[in-house]
């Protein structure tokens, strides 16, 4: 219990959700391309550290597949309607060892906003990764990302998450997360803090 107070996770107990990162919002959501990359780096390191994943598709016949550069492709892609995805990913949540999930992905304010409140309310330890997660509008982002934090998920980013992950540099799996921490992330130009943001907002 100490370990989802403080919001630390573990790989044998952790899981990882991409949100509708498809290409209808390629040319409209903020920092899209920055957005897909931070994720596409967060994948990475949880397929070394054995973290499950799994990828959602809103109304996908509409809004498109999941963009290649994501690097998903082998893994579970689920079609939804609904905005959260708690539904669509309920077979990955049923599993008795999951404590915390990992979320990003697009929008902050609808579909990643109703996701973590439903894992939330399933008593799950929720992250939201702060730069692998947008909107259309920075506005709408901001104040999604602390209705968020209000409700008690953490928000924390690709590189600190696989920080907490590894836990210690004697780590063996260390060496092959290390590039992915090394390269500098990046500048997504997203706002964080401010009167619109998480570290000064409502």
């Amino acid at each position: 219990m100490a370990a989802a107070r403080l919001g630390w996770p573990r790989p044998g107990c952790s899981a990882l959700l991409l949100c509708d990162l498809q290409e209808r919002f390629r040319g409209s959501v903020a920092a899209f391309p920055h957005i897909v990359a931070v994720a596409a780096r967060l994948l990475q390191g949880c397929r070394i550290l054995g973290v499950p994943a799994l990828v959602t598709e809103q109304r996908p016949e509409v809004l498109g597949r999941t963009v290649p550069e994501l690097g998903a492709q082998d893994v579970p892609r689920v079609p939804k309607t609904a905005f959260s995805m708690a539904g669509a990913a309920a077979p990955l949540l049923r599993e008795p060892a999951l404590r915390h999930v990992l979320l990003c992905g697009i929008e902050a304010h609808a579909c990643v906003l109703q996701t973590a409140l439903d894992l939330l309310e399933q008593g799950l330890d929720v992250h939201v990764v702060a730069d692998a997660v947008s909107s259309r509008s920075q506005v709408d982002r901001a104040l999604a990302l602390a209705r968020m934090r209000q409700a008690g998920a953490h928000l924390s980013t690709c590189e600190s998450l696989l920080l907490l992950l590894l836990r210690d540099s004697a780590h063996p799996k260390f060496r092959q997360i290390l590039p992915l921490i090394k390269e500098p992330p990046p500048d997504t130009g997203l706002i964080l803090g401010g009167p619109w943001g998480v570290l000064g907002g409502p």
